[in-house]
């Protein structure tokens, strides 16, 4: 049974962040963290990241790989602070002055809302969460040695939006590498579709201790984690002679799921242009300098990243978009990331196309009715993944369903019962899905080349009009 968060606070009152400490052995370079959940746990996450050459490391002062490291560890924090929600979190690793403990603040309850959610915790109370660290002796950064050339670092993780990041950047001739965090086959896949032969992993390992205080009846619940790549991105860029870190964060992210004392609550927070914003001015002021960091997909609904996507072909039968099943390279085709993308991807692609991609038309499952009017907004909370927006779902489905009359294939029972009951009563749906396959918008920091690339790609017409 899960512990009240209050009964939970009360007997764990602070969460320090003792030590961190880094030591390169071989081609490695490990990041060891220490924990204490006051007053007496504590939990030693480590992180590894490989195929680091020593000329690097030595070209980057001690002081600059301490930062890095020392951030890291920031993030991480967040994974084991959550299992008793201290009201103090005390920084003894490394400095903090009092904007930075502003900004990890705001990120802690912002990022942290699903899991306030979910474990109806109240946070608005000015006293919920105290940050404190010591204050720096304000020496100015040093921006990292970096090589001549534009060079791009590009998370992927295996799915869709990584992959037409990659075939961006490859058409446009950009000098890249992929960095993967706990490969999964998919990114491997991926990212050797897009010729990165060798590209850059990390391993993060969880302290087995948090499971074991979960199944104690601890808590759990998500965190940003895209906040926690943003980090290790930024940090891998300067560590490896990059000058910018790329992801793949479109503008769905910015929708929010549910209201909750007050405040919207997004499962995507550290995907939103919000975040995005807030990491590029940390980054420049307090992390590396010089390195910059950016979603190219940041302009576009997950509708039209999938349009685009379309058009690459090469990538099918490697990447996946399911958290359920992707670990075993598969689509469990059942949850609320597949039925998204597969609403959004249906109407570009061929039927026989999107089988030999999910292995089974889902809109054949009867019993999927629920999640479809979970992801128009109809049931309660948008879905807690990295779902399109309501809007964009229902021009997914309406595109659908008049593609496969005009290509006079049988419509599904599933499908029928949407267009009836979800529909119909709409009236003509074209305007807007007109409207939203070519909507921009003007929130991002991609280069000039790319925001005309995309603006003319999705002002193409499309033939379903």
């Amino acid at each position: 049974m899960t512990l009240t968060a209050e009964k939970l606070r009360r007997k764990h009152p602070r969460f320090i962040y003792q030590s961190c400490a880094w030591e390169r052995a071989g081609n490695v370079l490990w990041i060891r963290f220490r924990f204490l959940l006051e007053p007496d746990i504590v939990f030693t996450p480590e992180i590894a990241i490989e195929s680091i050459e020593r000329s690097r490391i030595d070209d980057l002062d001690t002081a600059a790989v301490e930062r890095l490291a020392f951030h890291l560890g920031l993030i991480e924090m967040l994974s084991y602070w959550k299992a008793a929600c201290p009201r103090e979190v005390v920084i003894e690793a490394g400095a903090l002055d009092e904007g930075q403990i502003r900004w990890w603040r705001d990120l802690w309850l912002r990022g942290m809302g699903e899991f306030f959610y979910i474990n109806r915790i109240d946070f608005r109370s000015p006293d919920f969460l105290k940050i404190s660290a010591r204050i720096p002796k304000g020496a100015v950064l040093a921006k990292p040695a970096l090589h001549n050339a534009r060079r791009s670092l590009v998370m992927v993780s295996g799915g869709k939006d990584s992959a037409l990041t990659l075939h961006e950047l490859r058409a446009a001739g950009e000098e890249f590498n992929c960095l993967l965090l706990n490969p999964l086959p998919a990114a491997l896949e991926v990212a050797a579709i897009a010729g990165c032969s060798r590209p850059l992993v990390v391993r993060r390992t969880l302290d087995p201790l948090l499971l074991e205080l979960n199944r104690r009846g601890y808590l759990n619940g998500h965190t940003p984690f895209s906040a926690l790549l943003a980090m290790l991105g930024t940090s891998c860029t300067a560590l490896f002679d990059y000058d910018r870190v790329v992801v793949s964060n479109e503008r769905s992210a910015d929708e929010g799921n549910v209201s909750f004392l007050g405040a919207e609550i997004n499962h995507q927070y550290s995907k939103t242009f919000a975040f995005e914003t807030a990491m590029r001015e940390y980054t420049e002021a307090y992390l590396a300098p010089g390195v910059g960091y950016f979603s190219i997909l940041r302009p576009l609904f997950e509708i039209q990243v999938c349009r685009l996507f379309a058009n690459c072909g090469e990538y099918f039968k490697a990447f996946r978009s399911c958290n359920r099943a992707g670990t075993q390279g598969a689509w469990c085709g059942r949850c609320p990331k597949c039925l998204s993308v597969f609403i959004s991807l249906s109407p570009f692609l061929p039927l026989d196309t999107m089988k030999s991609i999910f292995g089974r038309d889902l809109f054949e499952q009867d019993d999927l009715i629920a999640p479809v009017r979970a992801l128009l907004g109809m049931e309660g909370a948008k879905p807690f993944e990295c779902v399109g927006t309501r809007q964009e779902t229902l021009a997914g489905l309406y595109l659908t369903i008049k593609g496969r009359r005009r290509q006079r294939q049988a419509v599904p029972p599933l499908l029928e019962r949407v267009e009836r009951d979800v529909l119909a009563p709409l009236g003509d749906l074209s305007a807007l899905a007109q409207s939203i396959l070519t909507a921009w918008s003007d929130d991002h920091y991609l280069p000039p080349q790319y925001a005309a690339r995309f603006k003319a790609a999705i002002s193409s017409p499309y033939d379903a009009f």
